[in-house]
């Protein structure tokens, strides 16, 4: 165990890069409701029916005060929220925008980093508008976006990628905010851990177990303890931590996967409980391709048992997938070859690779994969 240390002060070597972070608010649900004025004003998910297995995709902010968020079960979302209302999502309808969005970042800046449908990064140190304030620029493009799609757009403005994120974050919903470099040191150590993007709820959990709860405490840590307990993500939280991030923006960034994975805190053993655990990875991980329009070849399946031995089991086929029946049908033939009615599991997660952008006439596949 590693003692903490006295928070030190750091130097946040920054250059002069200008990044904004734009994401849009609540996005599948705002395009449902601008599109319905009956939904205007009320809680909105978007998603499958309560009535049977369905999952919110995406919920407005009239339901989130009611704790309903995305992955979670429409019905467990109906429980806490009576009066929600159930869209089923367009997909092609979020394309058609997201592209009208990305085609007026590129306006701004060739330096356009897309991460999902609804939100990228830009880098305007230098801009095609020629505009001395990065601020300015989020500000021509929230208004344009605003004009040209009626949605709100929110938008983080920093020095770097870390910042930016956590400043649209803090500006949400429909707000713009500025994180300036003389500004970071006061800031960053009153937030939560779980402002930093990666941190999710069984790392917090982790960090609580050690006393982490603040960046303030994360900073008390060194980074050989920071690796020690997270691996080699510790040298990134303990860089993050201090404001630091020299990732830039890469417009011509290649997604080769894109999985969900859960550790259990008992132990899971039998074909039933596995199966239900694979219902809830097959529902987050088509939230995951929807919401960055990809699909892929390849439905891997992962499992670390009891003993912390680690087994994948995959297929591929000739079509994209990216649906949630498809991939948990795909997901329970895999893990048949698994040892799960015999050995405990304290892992499972499931991924898609031979990733490709689904085509904006494509549909999700109900045919099943065939097996190696």
């Amino acid at each position: 165990m590693f003692p903490p240390r006295p928070t030190q002060v750091f130097h946040l070597d920054i250059a002069m890069r200008k990044i904004i972070h734009v994401d849009m608010d609540a996005f599948y649900a705002s395009v449902e409701q601008r599109d319905n004025p009956e939904l205007h004003g009320k809680p909105v998910a978007v998603g499958g029916s309560p009535d049977g297995r369905g999952v919110v995709a995406a919920a407005s902010y009239e339901a989130r005060p009611f704790g309903v968020r995305s992955a979670m079960s429409a019905r467990e979302a109906k429980n806490r929220c009576p009066h929600l209302l159930f869209v089923k999502p367009r997909i092609d309808v979020y394309r058609r925008i997201s592209r009208v969005v990305m085609a007026i970042l590129r306006e701004h800046t060739d330096l356009v980093e897309p991460l999902s449908l609804d939100e990228a990064f830009l880098d305007v140190t230098v801009n095609k508008r020629a505009l001395p304030y990065a601020t300015a620029v989020a500000k021509n493009i929230r208004e344009k976006i605003k004009s040209t799609t009626g949605l709100n757009a929110s938008a983080g403005v920093a020095p770097n990628k870390f910042l930016a994120k956590i400043a649209s974050e803090m500006a949400k919903p429909n707000g713009l905010k500025v994180i300036r470099p003389e500004e970071v040191q006061e800031l960053l150590p009153g937030l939560a851990v779980r402002a930093i993007p990666g941190v999710g709820p069984k790392m917090e959990r982790k960090m609580a177990d050690l006393g982490i709860q603040t960046v303030k405490h994360l900073q008390e840590f060194p980074e050989a303890a920071l690796v020690e307990f997270f691996g080699k993500q510790g040298s990134h939280l303990f860089e993050l931590a201090r404001g630091v991030d020299d990732r830039v923006v890469a417009p011509e960034r290649e997604r080769k996967s894109v999985s969900v994975e859960h550790t259990y805190d008992e132990d899971i053993k039998g074909w039933t409980i596995a199966v239900e655990k694979c219902k809830q990875l097959a529902a987050e991980l088509e939230g995951r391709l929807l919401k960055r329009n990809l699909g892929g070849h390849t439905v891997t399946l992962k499992a670390t048992y009891g003993d912390f031995t680690k087994i994948t089991r995959s297929c591929s086929g000739e079509s994209l997938k990216f649906g949630r029946e498809d991939l948990l049908s795909t997901a329970l033939e895999l893990l048949k070859a698994t040892e799960i009615e015999t050995r405990a599991v304290r892992l499972l997660g499931l991924g898609v690779s031979g990733i490709d952008h689904i085509r904006p006439d494509s549909s999700v596949s109900g045919e099943q994969l065939v097996l190696f």
